[in-house]
């Protein structure tokens, strides 16, 4: 089968969305303003965002460590926030780097001494079609609210054998695309597109960006998935039924 054409392009969030993820950032260092914090989809639903907010900005834990030795190589982190992961990769003496859109996640990254790019994932990225892993933590399978063209990116920017290692959510989920804003009392961002992916939807996703799902593991309370181009999957690999 071919491969994909070039991923098409996906929105960004906006500035105001961007604005309000900055100002959430800012209050993870306050376990009390952290808990202030909540997502909410246009159907009303309303998440608890602090929990969350204290993880992304705290350093790698257990899972963390246990989900970068998943990632052989040199390891791109796509939406990588505040850098817990890049700054994981350094502490090993790995090779890494993150890519963020958010001004203020980058800025915190890279005071924590990470190699993080500001730009789009849809931006020229170093290393195209050379690294050995790209990772999406933390459900940022669901960036741009379009997983197959996020996915499809991905793919092209993987070596031959490199893998595209995946956080889901939990199996029953399914594909879902949603309109999701930050909030907390007295201030709301943007809407913006997110999409969740669980389980039972890895591999309907995965071929759709010429993709195959190598292996899917539970650890905790955490889903993770790693995705192969299809030309590799042809190889050894004990694929994942």
């Amino acid at each position: 089968m071919n491969r994909p054409g070039p991923a098409p392009r996906t929105p960004a969030m906006t500035s105001g969305a961007l604005d309000t993820y900055a100002a959430a950032l800012d209050a993870a260092v306050d376990p009390g303003s952290a808990d202030d914090w909540f997502t909410r989809t246009q159907d009303g639903a309303r998440h608890p965002l602090g929990a969350d907010l204290r993880r992304w900005c705290a350093p790698a834990d257990r899972v963390d460590r246990e989900l970068l030795q998943h990632c052989p190589g040199a390891v791109l982190d796509v939406g990588c926030g505040p850098g817990r992961l890049v700054a994981e990769l350094a502490r090993q003496g790995r090779h890494g780097a993150g890519v963020d859109s958010s001004a203020a996640a980058v800025d915190i990254a890279r005071a924590a001494g990470g190699p993080v790019l500001h730009r789009s994932l849809f931006d020229p990225v170093p290393g195209e079609g050379r690294w050995d892993s790209v990772v999406l933590a933390d459900g940022n399978i669901g960036i741009g609210g379009d997983p197959v063209a996020l996915l499809a990116r991905c793919g092209e920017l993987i070596a031959p054998d490199g893998r595209v290692v995946v956080e889901l959510s939990p199996p029953g989920t399914g594909r879902r695309i949603a309109r999701v804003r930050l909030e907390r009392d007295g201030l709301h961002g943007d809407w913006f597109d997110w999409a969740l992916v669980g389980t039972d939807a890895a591999h309907e996703t995965a071929a759709a960006a010429d993709l195959v799902v190598a292996e899917l593991w539970r650890d905790g309370d955490r889903w993770f998935a790693s995705l192969v181009r299809l030309e590799a999957a042809a190889g050894d690999l004990d694929l994942a039924s």
